[in-house]
């Protein structure tokens, strides 16, 4: 699937940056398994949380002081009683599964995708 071109000055928009887990929990509420995440995204940012269905690969102890890139302007999207304010980015594997998107070395928290 391939989707109409972007101009550079749309891709602007889209604010990717990089942030910290710190906290990683269940989420029973949950329609598909997820995880509520707490991610630091330094001193200009602050924390932000996430719903992320990333399960099937990642444990929450596994996923605390993991590095992940996030889209930190969509509007955020209440579910259940979790407020969730950035969009965790991945792919889905061979089968379905979302193995998440991250940088090759540590950056600062609050890097952004240039």
């Amino acid at each position: 699937m391939t989707t109409a071109p972007l101009t550079w000055a749309e891709f602007e928009h889209v604010d990717l940056r990089v942030g910290t887990i710190c906290e990683a929990c269940q989420f029973p509420e949950a329609r598909r398994p997820a995880y509520q995440l707490l991610i630091d995204f330094g001193p200009e940012i602050g924390l932000k949380k996430s719903s992320a269905q990333i399960t099937h690969h990642y444990s929450p102890e596994g996923l605390v002081g993991r590095q992940v890139l996030a889209v930190i302007n969509f509007s955020p999207k209440q579910i259940g009683k979790f407020r969730s304010e950035v969009l965790v980015t991945g792919f889905a594997d061979a089968e379905g599964h979302i193995v998440l998107a991250s940088v090759a070395g540590a950056v600062p928290n609050g890097s952004r995708l240039v």
